[in-house]
């Protein structure tokens, strides 16, 4: 264990808080919410959104930041200002960086409901105004490792043909026992668990001082390298980290400025 990891601050997880968008699609989202206020450097927002067969997202704008789609169950159709049209099933994933401004939409598939997972990435100021650019890949791309107590799926990272202009790694871990998620030093990062339970130790510290976690819940990681997770029976989390801006985050609804 390093010194970074034994003086590591100690954050409990945390349940998301419902939001309802205004087109009547509900999320859970993870931050930020009322229990955990501010962004998370260079991260905007992250939820787990759900959208009914006849709810969705029309044609609306976003400027300033990156977004990242994973999802979970159901397809999502995608059309954008670029002229891009793509479904998105299970365990597919599609990244938009919107820069000076894209405009897109988001509806379930094949009269079903579907739901996945949204991150927002802050776009470092001097390319906030850059061409907006789109790219996904499917299950079939995104490199996994099978580990003695866990299976490991790079969504962004080494590896996967996704990328962003901010270096970041998107991890799909599916725990059956235990699994240690390691981070760059001095990253920000945060678990998300998308199904079962189990504990989590920040820091490692084999201390007895781990925190249950369930899902729909996060735990945002911003002064550690490492963090034990054990599940219980089995739990599925993404685990996301990413090196901070270190720039104010100012979103403005669809916008980050």
């Amino acid at each position: 264990m390093t010194e970074h990891e034994s003086s590591a601050t100690r954050t409990a997880p945390l349940a998301g808080q419902t939001v309802r968008h205004g087109t009547g699609v509900n999320s859970n989202r993870a931050f930020p919410t009322e229990a955990h206020p501010q962004h998370l450097d260079p991260f905007v927002l992250f939820e787990r959104f759900y959208i009914e067969p006849d709810q969705g997202f029309p044609m609306h704008p976003h400027r300033g930041f990156e977004i990242v789609s994973y999802m979970i169950e159901g397809g999502m159709d995608h059309e954008d200002s670029l002229g891009v049209t793509n479904t998105a099933r299970e365990n597919e994933a599609m990244h938009i960086t919107t820069g000076g401004g894209i405009r897109h939409s988001e509806f379930p598939a094949d009269g079903a409901g579907c739901n996945g997972l949204q991150l927002w990435v802050n776009l470092p100021r001097e390319e906030k105004e850059m061409d907006p650019d789109y790219s996904d890949a499917g299950p079939d791309e995104l490199p996994t490792q099978d580990l003695d107590g866990a299976t490991v799926t790079t969504v962004v990272g080494d590896g996967s043909p996704l990328s962003t202009h901010t270096p970041l790694e998107y991890l799909d871990a599916e725990v059956t026992d235990s699994w240690r998620w390691e981070l760059p030093d001095e990253w920000t990062g945060f678990l998300y668990v998308v199904d079962g339970a189990g504990t989590v130790d920040v820091g490692g510290t084999a201390t007895g001082s781990a925190d249950a976690i369930a899902e729909g819940e996060v735990l945002p990681v911003t002064d550690a390298e490492s963090v034990d997770v054990a599940a219980e029976g089995s739990l599925r989390a993404v685990a996301v980290s990413g090196r901070p801006h270190g720039e104010p985050i100012r979103q403005q609804g669809p916008f980050v400025l």
